[in-house]
């Protein structure tokens, strides 16, 4: 049983104000150190939130850039603020959005999504593609694909995803061959022929552009090219083409947020014709808008 309170009424009703006051402080102190709280609920808001702030993963280059461009230009009018978080790897983005430090993240194509979510139990939902970064065939040391010698030394992404595209590539290049049927997820393994008897290196995405010093030649993603200042549209032996191209990079979110409005508001200014025109003008082919 509580003591029964004796205090004056104005006594009682300040202190009752204080408690009221420290609560809501404490409450918003909590809410500013957390990704999007008004949106955390399962199948998201019905309405997007006045000034409502999303913390976005992106990898610097073009995610980034693009992903800036909405937020100077686009998102203030749409009743967003975007707090952008930059990674230089293609695992932590997900991780810190598994962990709920992101409310999305922008950096990834569809099967590698599936593919890491599948590796490490993440069930992730992509929202809208935004745009492709073509494949591309780098080498500081031959100038053409008709001079690659036999028993060259080739950098490969070594994730499955862009480890099968790679391998894709070099097929249409007719740089080797792979077994029928060899799709998206087509390792070594499915190599059926390699008449230049390349030797292949697999590294990590982002160490790509680095081993072109060590390598006769290198397949780098997009946007690793673009952050040593290559430009696949120009610098490429070979490129990936766009043309029907499952590799479009785009906006994604854990399941149940996917519905949330102001992560569907987000997506459409990701998708707006500024933003297509903002890809078109700046990257000059090297980025191509996926919508």
């Amino acid at each position: 049983m509580n003591k029964p309170d004796h205090a004056p009424i104005a006594v009682r009703l300040n202190r009752r104000f204080f408690l009221i006051a420290a609560g809501s402080f404490i409450a918003s102190t909590f809410a500013s150190c957390t990704p999007s709280q008004e949106n955390a609920s399962v199948g998201g808001s019905a309405s997007p939130a006045a000034n409502a702030t999303l913390k976005v993963g992106v990898n610097p280059v073009p995610h980034g850039e693009i992903l800036k461009f909405v937020k100077d230009n686009l998102a203030s009018a749409a009743g967003l603020n975007i707090e952008i978080v930059e990674f230089t790897d293609y695992v932590q983005p997900n991780l810190a959005l598994n962990d709920k430090q992101l409310d999305a993240n922008y950096f990834q194509h569809v099967p590698y999504m599936e593919d890491f979510g599948k590796q490490r139990g993440i069930d992730m939902v992509f929202v809208a593609g935004v745009h492709i970064e073509p494949l591309g065939l780098y080498s500081k040391k031959i100038k053409s694909l008709s001079e690659v010698s036999n028993g060259a030394q080739l950098a490969v992404p070594n994730d499955a995803t862009n480890l099968g595209r790679s391998l894709k590539l070099l097929q249409d290049n007719q740089l080797l061959q792979l077994k029928s049927g060899a799709g998206v997820e087509a390792t070594t393994a499915d190599i059926q022929q390699n008449a230049k008897n390349l030797k292949l290196v697999e590294l990590e995405a982002a160490q790509l552009p680095r081993s072109l010093d060590d390598v006769d030649l290198a397949i780098v993603n997009g946007n690793y090219a673009l952050e040593v200042g290559l430009n696949p549209a120009k610098d490429a032996l070979a490129l990936e083409k766009a043309a029907g191209n499952p590799y479009a990079n785009g906006l994604v979110v854990l399941r149940g947020r996917e519905n949330d409005a102001n992560i569907q508001q987000l997506g459409k200014l990701l998708t707006s014709p500024e933003v297509k025109q903002f890809i078109n003008d700046k990257y000059q082919g090297a980025v191509i808008a996926a919508f």
